[in-house]
C-alpha cells in the first residue's frame, strides 16, 4: 500500500494591497475506507484560525478570514497519505434496473442521477447512443462511457477553463480532466445512474498518467452492493490506489479546492505548485502558472472581486 508525500501550494499575488480576504479551502483529504492520513499540516499567510465543518456532501471545509492588509495570499498543504487497496469491479449481474428501486427511495442518490443541463439532453443522448447497449451490466456501461471518452476526446491543456461548459466540450471534444469528468457525468446521468465528481491528485511513480503533478478530477458512480466505485476516464482506468481523494460533489464547483472573495480595487496572479514524493525517494512536481482573467481599467475595478477556484483541474 503506497505511501505519498504531498506538498501543495496555492500563491495568489495582487498589484496593489487587498483585505477582508474571505476564504474556502476543500485540501483535506477525504475520509473513507480508501486511504488513510498520517499526518497533514496547513500553513496560511497570517496564520488565520480555521473553521472546520462538513459540507452536505460530506467533506472536510475549512473557512478563514484573513483581514489584515495584503498583498500576497500562500495557502500551503503538506499531507502524508496511505493508498488503501480497492475492490476489484467484478459483478455482471447488476444492471441499470437493478439500480432503479434503490436510486428512487435514496434522496441523495437521485439528485446526482439527474442531468444537469436540460438543453443538453439531445446533445448527450446522442453521443451516449456512440458505446450504450441497454443489455450491459452497470459495471461495463461505466467501463464503455470511460472509454468511449478516452478514445475520442483529445486531452489538450489550455484550451478550455473553470467556464467552459459541457456542450462546448462536446462540440470541440477535447479538454483535461475537470472537463472529461464533467461530460462522464452528464452521460451517465442520462441514464439514470448516480455519479459524482472527485477532486483529489493523481500519484503515479514510474507509469506515468494524463494530469500528474496537478489537482485531479475523476467521477465516482453507484453500484449496489458495492457503493461509489470511481473511473478516471481522463487515464481509461478504474481508479487505484494512485489516487488520493480530497472532495466529492455534483461537479466542480462543490469540489473546488480554494475559493473566496477580496476586498479592494486589485489584479490578482495564481501559481500552483504539486510536488509528489514517493517511499524510493522520487519526486514528481510541477508548477502552474493560472491566467486569470483581466478585468477592466484600474479606475472600473470592482471593490469586491471573487477569486473562485483558480485553477482548473488538469
Amino acid at each position: 500500500m503506497p505511501v505519498f508525500n504531498i506538498h501543495h501550494i496555492t500563491k495568489y499575488e495582487y498589484d496593489r494591497p487587498v483585505k477582508e480576504s474571505v476564504n474556502e479551502i476543500k485540501i483535506f483529504p477525504f475520509a473513507d475506507f480508501t486511504q488513510e492520513t498520517l499526518h497533514h499540516q496547513v500553513n496560511i499567510t497570517g496564520q488565520p484560525d480555521i473553521f472546520m465543518i462538513h459540507d452536505y456532501w460530506g467533506n472536510r471545509t475549512g473557512m478563514f478570514n484573513l483581514k489584515a492588509p495584503h498583498k500576497e495570499l500562500v495557502i500551503e498543504s503538506k499531507l502524508i497519505v496511505r493508498a488503501l487497496d480497492r475492490a476489484v469491479i467484478s459483478q455482471p449481474d447488476i444492471n441499470l434496473a437493478s439500480l432503479k428501486n434503490e436510486t428512487t427511495n435514496n434522496l441523495s442518490l437521485l439528485e446526482l442521477s439527474k442531468i444537469t443541463e436540460n438543453d443538453l439532453r439531445d446533445k448527450i443522448n446522442e453521443t451516449v447512443r456512440e458505446f450504450y447497449k441497454p443489455e450491459l451490466p452497470l459495471h461495463s456501461i461505466i467501463e464503455k462511457c470511460g472509454n468511449f471518452i478516452f478514445d475520442e476526446f483529445k486531452y489538450i491543456k489550455g484550451i478550455t477553463t473553470i467556464e467552459t461548459t459541457v456542450k462546448e466540450i462536446l462540440d470541440h471534444r477535447s479538454g483535461v480532466c475537470q472537463d472529461f469528468a464533467h461530460v462522464m457525468l452528464e452521460m451517465l446521468r442520462s441514464l439514470g445512474i448516480p455519479c459524482r465528481y472527485v477532486s483529489g491528485y493523481v500519484c503515479p511513480n514510474e507509469s506515468g498518467m494524463r494530469g500528474e503533478g496537478a489537482t485531479h478530477a475523476w467521477i465516482e458512480a453507484w453500484l449496489p452492493g458495492a457503493g461509489w466505485v470511481g473511473n478516471d476516464p481522463t487515464n481509461n482506468v478504474w481508479v487505484t490506489n494512485n489516487h488520493v481523494k480530497l472532495a466529492v460533489g455534483r461537479n466542480f464547483r462543490d469540489c473546488t479546492p480554494i475559493k473566496g472573495t477580496f476586498k479592494g480595487p486589485a489584479r490578482q496572479s495564481l501559481s500552483v505548485y504539486v510536488s509528489v514524493g514517493y517511499e524510493d525517494g522520487h519526486t514528481f512536481e510541477e508548477v502552474n502558472n493560472v491566467k486569470m482573467e483581466v478585468l477592466p481599467g484600474t479606475d472600473e475595478l470592482p471593490e469586491y472581486i471573487e477569486s473562485f477556484a483558480g485553477q482548473q483541474q488538469q
